[in-house]
C-alpha cells in the first residue's frame, strides 16, 4: 500500500512538471510573434524662462598710473641732498632734493644791492626836485612882482631887470623838468633791479626740488654730489632726478572695436577684473578718443580705476565688462539652442505630446551665453539643446530637463 502511494506522488510531480514547461513554450512563442515596440530617443530640453540679458562686450587693458613724470632741475647745480628713494610715498609739495649753486647766493646779494643803490637814487633825485621847486617857487614870484609894478608904473622898471628875472624864472621851470626826468629814471632804475632781484630770489627757491603731485617715487636717478643740469636747457639731455607717479588712480587703456563706440558713454560705471589679484573692482569710462585708429579700427578709451589701499600696481593687466545694452525682463534661451542660416533663426521645440517641433523665432540682443527671443516661443517652452542632427520634426521623443546654467552674472 506504501508503494502505490509513493508511486502516485512521483506519477504527479512529472505531470506538474511538464505542464509547466510546456505552458512556458506556449508563452515565449506568442510574445516573439508579436513585434517589440522601439525605445524613445531621449532629447535634453530647457525651459525658456524670462530673466535679465545684457550685451556684454569683455576687453582687456594695462594700468598705467594717472599721472606720471620726470621730476627735473629747473637750474643747474650740484645734489646737496636727496631725501627720497625709490619707493617712498611722497605728497604735492614735499622737498625730494636740495641742490647747491654758489653762484646763486652771489648774484642774489648783488640783485639785492641794485635795488638799495636804486631806491638811494630815487630819494636822492626827489630831494633835489623838491629844492628845485622850491627855488623856482621864489624866482618865479619875483618876477611876477616885477612885472606887475613895470605894468603899474611904466618906466619904473628897468627892462634889463625884467629880462634877468624872466630867465631866471625859465631856467627854473627847465631844471625842474630836468630832476623830474632823473627822478623817473632813478625809479625804473629800481624797477629793473627788484626784476633782477626777483628772478635771482625765484631761482634760489629752484635749488629746492619738490614734488608735482602725491604719488610713489619709481625711479631715482642722481646721488648727493651728482651734477645736474637744467631740465630747461634744450642744448643738453638734463639727466632727471627722480621719476614720480600718482598711484591712488589709475588709468586702464581699452581698444574699443568700431562695432561697439555708439555705445561707450562717459560715466558709465564698469566691473574691472585683475586676474592676478583675483579681484574685481569698479572703474568709470573717463574719457575717449571719439576717433578711430586707422590700423586697428578700433578707439582709444580710458577708464579711471581708484587705489586707494594700493593693491593695483603699475602695469598689472585687466580684464572690463563693457554692458552695452541691457534688458530687465525678457524671455531668453542658451545661444547653442539657436540655429541660424543667415537671417533666419530656428529651435526645436518638445511639445506637451512629446514631439518634435522647429520654429522660427526672431531673435533679440544677445548676451556671453544667452540670447533674447523676441517672437516664435513662450515661457516654460521646453527648448533641445545639443546637436540638431539627432532630430526631425515631428519624431517622438523623451525629453530630459536640465538645469539652466547660463544665466548671465550682472
Amino acid at each position: 500500500m506504501k508503494n502505490k502511494r509513493a508511486y502516485w506522488v512521483v506519477a504527479t510531480l512529472i505531470l506538474a512538471g511538464c505542464a509547466g514547461a510546456l505552458f512556458l513554450l506556449i508563452g515565449r512563442n506568442a510574445n516573439a510573434s508579436q513585434p517589440a515596440e522601439p525605445a524613445l530617443q531621449t532629447a535634453t530640453v530647457v525651459r525658456a524662462q524670462r530673466r535679465p540679458i545684457a550685451n556684454s562686450l569683455v576687453l582687456s587693458g594695462e594700468f598705467r598710473p594717472f599721472q606720471e613724470v620726470d621730476v627735473h632741475a629747473k637750474i643747474a647745480g650740484y645734489i646737496r641732498k636727496i631725501y627720497v628713494d625709490v619707493g617712498d610715498r611722497i605728497k604735492a609739495g614735499q622737498t625730494l632734493a636740495v641742490l647747491e649753486v654758489p653762484e646763486l647766493s652771489a648774484q642774489l646779494e648783488g640783485a639785492e644791492a641794485s635795488v638799495r643803490r636804486a631806491k638811494d637814487a630815487i630819494r636822492r633825485a626827489q630831494g633835489d626836485l623838491n629844492r628845485e621847486e622850491s627855488l623856482h617857487g621864489a624866482t618865479h614870484l619875483d618876477y611876477r612882482r616885477l612885472m606887475d609894478a613895470g605894468k603899474a608904473r611904466p618906466g619904473l622898471i628897468a627892462q634889463q631887470e625884467l629880462d634877468d628875472a624872466e630867465a631866471k624864472d625859465k631856467e627854473g621851470e627847465a631844471q625842474i623838468s630836468a630832476d623830474e626826468a632823473a627822478l623817473s629814471e632813478a625809479r625804473n632804475q629800481l624797477d629793473v633791479a627788484m626784476a633782477g632781484q626777483k628772478q635771482f630770489s625765484a631761482m634760489s627757491d629752484y635749488a629746492r626740488i619738490v614734488a608735482p603731485f602725491s604719488g610713489v617715487v619709481t625711479k631715482r636717478y642722481v646721488d648727493t654730489g651728482a651734477l645736474v643740469q637744467a631740465g630747461t636747457n634744450s642744448n643738453t639731455q638734463a639727466l632727471p632726478v627722480v621719476s614720480v607717479a600718482q598711484t591712488d588712480l589709475f588709468r586702464l587703456t581699452l581698444p574699443v572695436p568700431e562695432s561697439a563706440v555708439p555705445l561707450i558713454r562717459l560715466g558709465s560705471t564698469v566691473t574691472v577684473r585683475v586676474p592676478s589679484l583675483n579681484r574685481s573692482f569698479e572703474g568709470k569710462v573717463s574719457r575717449f578718443a571719439d576717433s578711430l585708429s586707422e590700423e586697428t579700427r578700433t578707439m582709444h578709451t580710458e577708464v579711471d580705476v581708484p587705489n586707494k589701499t594700493g593693491t593695483i600696481v603699475a602695469g598689472m593687466y585687466a580684464e572690463v565688462n563693457l554692458t552695452l545694452l541691457k534688458k530687465n525682463s525678457v524671455i531668453a534661451i542658451p545661444i547653442q539652442a539657436v540655429t541660424r542660416n543667415g537671417s533666419r533663426a530656428t529651435v526645436l521645440v518638445v511639445d506637451s505630446q512629446g514631439r518634435i517641433q522647429e520654429r522660427d523665432v526672431k531673435l533679440g540682443i544677445e548676451g556671453a551665453n544667452e540670447v533674447e527671443i523676441v517672437s516664435g516661443i513662450v515661457p516654460n517652452d521646453e527648448v533641445v539643446l545639443g546637436s540638431r542632427a539627432e532630430f526631425h520634426p515631428g519624431d517622438q521623443v523623451l525629453p530630459k530637463l536640465v538645469a539652466d546654467n547660463t544665466k548671465e552674472n550682472f
